[in-house]
């Protein structure tokens, strides 16, 4: 396969300028006049994996005028074919160059900067260590790790590669999301006792071990089923998985806890100021789901697992609700503005979202958060500890359901205290070649 190198990145920008030693005339988009932004300071990316979700997130990302995807990884030939198209659409040309194999893509493209991951859950802490050991900065799709030894692999090799790494928990950066957390991280919900996270209303926490029936496996460059399957147990072919049908298979997702609690279970976090821990406490609920699971920090706030069929607490999807001595906030997706306890309070809106962005120097964007991060080497907001700490509470919620016990865990040791059956749990094996 020829592929198109033409595009200079930021790092190769300079030294290429230097080299030349003619005169020279330079169009005026080099020095960002007439509006461009000039090379040295466009940010070159690339996709791995991305599907339907991806391309939601990749259409997010191509207006920002710093940007320029130039190249795409995928297994499976007819979603590489669909970035591409969308892709070459968008600048008008058909130079975004594509590739099946990871380890190809990320030792050609030397001129990457960052990487839209956007795979299935199985393969998003691989493939953010493998990009941040290949040099580039990391924006990857949630649930960001499988287990907590995964989360913890992810945190070392962005710290020993100086990588920036942004988790795909966008509510993080909404307006709405924002205001109900510095309504608790100001004092006006008084002292916070309990706070509430939402789970997806399907699926179950105990997941299938069976695998699906047996299928023709495609030819290799269709689909190579090998790279698809990546770091999970070999399972026959199922062109049923590749649609999403790997969604509640133990080997391949993280339940309907981590599906919305990836997001939820952060933002709560977040807004106690607990993203550097998890709970101590996972007190088991005899139902499939985990619902009104109470798991408790140690400082003594609760957070409580509500899937909230009813729609009492909140409406639509990953709603969170903080509850104090002064009063409660809550919200979710779909909500035009917050439902507090004292309506007083949404006068202040617009002062505590801009005074957060002034004192964060964070945006209401979150794939804008991770660009401005990757020139400025700045901690993202969905940074790698953060997504590690709250999904090990998701892992906790996870392993409590699944030996149907309660469970204390020791956030500084990272374990279960004095229960090695639920710190096997911690970690899986990983199918050779695809490990850390």
């Amino acid at each position: 396969m020829s592929h198109n190198h033409s595009h200079l990145s930021r790092r190769a920008f300079l030294g290429t300028a230097a080299a030349i030693a003619a005169p020279y005339i330079v169009p005026a988009s080099v020095f960002g006049r007439n509006g461009a932004v000039p090379p040295s300071e466009r940010i070159i990316l690339g996709g791995i994996g991305i599907g339907n979700r991806g391309s939601g997130v990749l259409n997010w990302m191509l207006p920002e005028r710093d940007i320029q995807f130039v190249a795409n990884c995928d297994p499976q030939k007819a979603r590489r074919e669909r970035v591409k198209q969308m892709v070459d659409t968008r600048y008008g040309n058909t130079d975004c160059a594509l590739y099946a194999d990871i380890r190809e893509f990320l030792a050609v493209r030397t001129d990457i900067d960052a990487v839209l991951s956007t795979t299935g859950d199985r393969w998003h802490a691989l493939a953010a260590i493998m990009a941040m050991r290949a040099g580039k900065d990391v924006y990857s799709e949630k649930p960001s790790a499988m287990t907590i030894a995964e989360g913890q692999a992810v945190v070392e090799t962005a710290r020993r590669h100086r990588r920036v790494y942004q988790s795909g928990i966008q509510r993080l950066s909404e307006g709405n999301f924002t205001f109900a957390n510095e309504l608790l991280r100001l004092g006006y919900l008084g002292k916070v006792h309990t706070v509430r996270a939402h789970i997806a209303p399907w699926d179950a926490a105990e997941m299938r071990h069976d695998w699906l029936p047996e299928q023709p496996l495609p030819p290799k460059e269709e689909m190579d089923w090998d790279a698809w399957l990546g770091p999970c147990p070999w399972r026959p072919y199922n062109a049923e998985y590749t649609r999403g049908g790997w969604r509640n298979h133990y080997d391949f997702h993280t339940s309907c806890i981590g599906e919305w609690g990836a997001h939820t279970f952060a933002q709560c976090q977040v807004a106690l100021d607990l993203w550097k821990t998890s709970p101590v406490e996972y007190k088991y609920v005899a139902n499939d789901s985990g619902d009104g699971m109470v798991t408790t920090f140690a400082n003594g706030v609760k957070m409580v697992l509500e899937r909230d069929m009813a729609g009492k607490i909140w409406h639509g999807s990953c709603g969170v609700r903080y509850e104090g001595t002064d009063g409660w906030v809550a919200i979710a997706d779909g909500y035009s503005r917050c439902e507090v306890s004292n309506p007083a309070w949404m006068g202040d809106f617009k002062k505590l979202v801009d005074d957060y962005m002034a004192r964060t120097q964070r945006p209401m964007n979150h794939v804008r958060n991770f660009f401005d991060c990757v020139k400025s080497r700045r901690e993202t907001v969905a940074n790698p500890v953060m997504m590690h700490r709250t999904m090990s509470s998701v892992h906790a919620a996870n392993i409590c359901m699944w030996l149907k016990r309660d469970l204390k865990f020791d956030p500084t040791k990272e374990e279960f205290v004095n229960d090695a059956e639920a710190n096997r749990f911690r970690s899986r094996a990983m199918r050779e070649p695809w490990t850390i």
